[in-house]
């Protein structure tokens, strides 16, 4: 009677996961069909055919040809900087998280996080807009910088490809720090009271408490999250590079998601597009295990 009843329960629970597993499999798995592309000689809006196999063609293609290797080198150059910069200032979601629990006025706090967080849920299109109004040739600083008698023309700040790596993590930090310092908040309201209690019996200032106690119960999360952010190094997105794209930047802007995407959409090349985004997400596989490995020798267990 008991294993029935506890078989039923497990059927019951399992049906309360079931529809995220559907939308994982519907949105996650299923696409992976689209990867056959990258076999055959395929031209929209010709009919799909099984004559048109090809083999391993388009994965040479990439390396054969010299102008497609030294493309795919500047690309990869582009994401590993933006990645690069990513992760070497992956803890100050984690720094702000700490300090805004410092703030002991809780209205001030939430109105804080809220400002903060509120980034996050503007599209990329709007965030261009405030860009442009912002930095464009007859733009407010722009205007404002020539009436001061600063500069005598437009600065073209938009159009410049020298600073792009760092105005771009600029923009993308702006728009995710209030969002990303949400689950280290989390994580620092289940540390255990009596800690900082017996800490400050002790005589320990706010930053011991923070240093000793608020600093290493957080670190396991923050460990999790940068083994994460290093199997994504990869992907970087598309969205904010390709609002943020012109004729100007677009050697120092294009990442390896904006490159598949102009080889699909611009030039027509669904085939070798498809090639490069399964070697992409070959390449993130390797990176998630690598990742593993080194969370299970940094924390003694892996987090998959």
């Amino acid at each position: 009677m008991m294993n029935n009843k506890k078989k039923l329960r497990s059927y019951r629970e399992f049906l309360y996961i079931l529809p995220f597993l559907i939308l994982v499999a519907v949105f996650s798995y299923y696409p992976l069909y689209g990867w056959i592309y990258a076999f055959f000689d395929y031209r929209p809006p010709r009919p799909f055919s099984f004559d048109d196999f090809q083999g391993l063609k388009w994965f040479k293609y990439l390396v054969d040809n010299p102008i497609r290797l030294e493309q795919t080198l500047l690309v990869m150059r582009n994401t590993f900087a933006m990645s690069g910069l990513s992760i070497l200032t992956s803890w100050l979601p984690m720094i702000f998280a700490i300090f805004l629990n410092e703030i002991k006025c809780m209205p001030f706090r939430k109105a804080v996080q809220t400002i903060t967080t509120l980034p996050n849920f503007v599209s990329w299109v709007l965030v261009f807009s405030i860009a442009y109004n912002l930095l464009s040739s007859n733009g407010m600083a722009n205007s404002m910088l020539m009436k001061v008698g600063i500069s005598d023309q437009p600065i073209l700040f938009l159009q410049s490809s020298k600073h792009v790596w760092s105005t771009m993590w600029l923009w993308g930090t702006w728009k995710s720090l209030g969002w990303s310092a949400i689950m280290y908040i989390a994580a620092i309201s289940g540390i255990d009271e009596e800690l900082y209690e017996a800490a400050r019996v002790d005589g320990a200032t706010r930053m011991q408490l923070i240093w000793h106690i608020t600093i290493p119960s957080i670190l396991p999360t923050y460990t999790v999250l940068l083994m994460l952010s290093i199997s994504n190094f990869l992907s970087n997105g598309m969205e904010q590079y390709f609002v943020f794209q012109n004729s100007f930047n677009k050697e120092a802007i294009q990442v390896l998601d904006l490159y598949v995407y102009n080889l699909a959409m611009g030039s027509g090349s669904y085939s070798v597009s498809t090639a490069l985004s399964m070697l992409k997400s070959v390449v993130s596989i390797v990176l998630l295990c690598v990742a593993n490995k080194l969370a299970k020798l940094v924390r003694g267990e892996s987090f998959m």
